[in-house]
């Protein structure tokens, strides 16, 4: 039977109520780009990525104004019935920060640690524990998240030194490769020699190359068995970002690797930042290991299909449902299963609207201008006139009344 590795196993790991690992679904997180200072702003970014559907949210910590400010945005997200879990980004003077502001350190839900730049030479060992320490005193699990452009420079060096030496060295970009998994794996060791559990630990190793971050974790995975976070660094912007992202995760996913995922798209200017979240919700989806939202099944079009209103009606239906799922989960629980086929003419639309739980056959060019709808493979109208759009709508919007409402509960019981 077709179909993805078994999951790796690792531990699991509560990150304010969210468990990520474990044989937990895999979980989808993205990270604001707002002054964490600007409390409302900040505030209202993560209630967008929250309702689009990310379910663990990342914010910037870099200075006391921004850790002054989280517990406010704490407070304002729970104020309006949003309880996401925060995650503080730590880089450099994390420890002070956390020190400083313990009601940001008791606000957040988890830390994020590089062990690249938490601190250098002789003081990076007492930062780092310090960083840990917090992390216990407030019983917090901890991200040890190494990225390739802040690599531990005294690491790298000795490897490079090593290898330089060996009988049969390995390239160079082998090399980086294992400093980034050691550096990671050395920093989890550390964490647990101070106290800290595996069940509070989460590593990441994130590099640009789509290749480079295929091994690289293939080789982490294979080490060790904690929480791991994929995410291909700096992945770009718009097609290019997205494409790489899903190229690399996909493979990981496959086989059975990450136990939560952020694809880190570059917006455009003034862009939305939620489509960081939808890509890491169709990616789970199309790969079939989550479901987010229902399925809209459309042809691309051909010369069969000269008029454009099964694109029209298959964008209005698939904005419609995405716009509307974050109500109707509470209202229709397992509506995120049903699918929607919306074809454009003879060739394939009966067929595709019968696999369909509810579906449409446009006329193409030249047919009849007739619109026979499925539901659950079976033909239940024709629809005709300069309406067809909106009368399909409301057979929709019945269907999952029907389907998935308080009548469908009830009788079931």
């Amino acid at each position: 039977m077709a179909g993805a590795a078994s999951r790796r196993h690792s531990v699991g790991v509560n990150v304010g109520g969210v468990i990520v690992g474990g044989d937990n679904p895999i979980v989808v997180q993205s990270m604001t780009n707002t002054d964490t200072a600007d409390i409302e702003a900040t505030t209202r970014q993560v209630a967008q990525l929250w309702r689009a559907g990310s379910e663990i949210v990342r914010i910037t910590v870099d200075r006391d104004e921004s850790a002054a400010a989280v517990p406010h945005i704490r407070d304002r997200l729970l104020a309006r019935g949003i309880d996401v879990p925060l995650v503080g980004d730590f880089h450099y003077i994390g420890h002070k920060l956390l020190t400083d502001h313990p009601a940001c350190a008791e606000a957040l839900a988890k830390y994020r640690i590089n062990p690249g730049n938490v601190g250098f030479k002789a003081k990076r060992d007492t930062q780092f524990s310090t960083l840990i320490e917090l992390a216990l005193k407030y019983d917090k699990p901890v991200r040890i998240g190494v990225n390739w452009g802040s690599l531990d420079e005294e690491l790298l060096t000795r490897l490079m030194d090593e290898n330089a030496s060996a009988a049969a060295p390995v390239s160079a970009a082998a090399v980086q490769r294992e400093a980034i998994i050691q550096s990671a794996l050395l920093s989890a060791a550390r964490a647990e020699e101070i106290g800290l559990g595996r069940d509070k630990i989460i590593l990441s190793t994130k590099v640009s190359d789509v290749q480079s971050l295929i091994a690289v974790y293939q080789d982490l995975a294979a080490r060790c068995d904690y929480a791991l976070h994929l995410g291909l660094t700096e992945a770009g912007m718009g097609s290019k970002g997205i494409v790489a992202s899903s190229a690399a995760l996909g493979i990981l996913l496959q086989q059975g690797i990450g136990d939560t995922i952020r694809i880190s798209l570059t917006p455009e200017p003034g862009g939305d930042r939620t489509q960081e979240v939808r890509v890491a919700q169709e990616l789970l989806q199309t790969m079939g290991f989550r479901q987010f939202l229902p399925v809209v099944a459309a042809c691309p079009g051909c010369g069969r299909t000269t008029s454009t209103t099964f694109q029209t009606l298959a964008k209005e239906i698939q904005d419609h449902l995405t716009t509307s799922m974050p109500d109707w989960k509470e209202k229709y629980p397992g509506v995120e299963t049903l699918s929607v086929a919306v074809m454009g003419c003879i060739v394939n639309g009966p067929g595709e609207s019968k696999h369909a739980n509810i579906g449409i056959s446009l006329p193409g060019t030249g047919e009849t201008p007739a619109a026979p709808v499925f539901i659950d493979g079976e033909k239940v109208a024709t629809l005709r006139g300069a309406d067809v759009a909106d009368q399909f709508k409301v057979m929709v919007a019945d269907y999952i009344e029907k389907k998935f409402g308080a009548g469908a509960k009830e009788a079931a019981e």
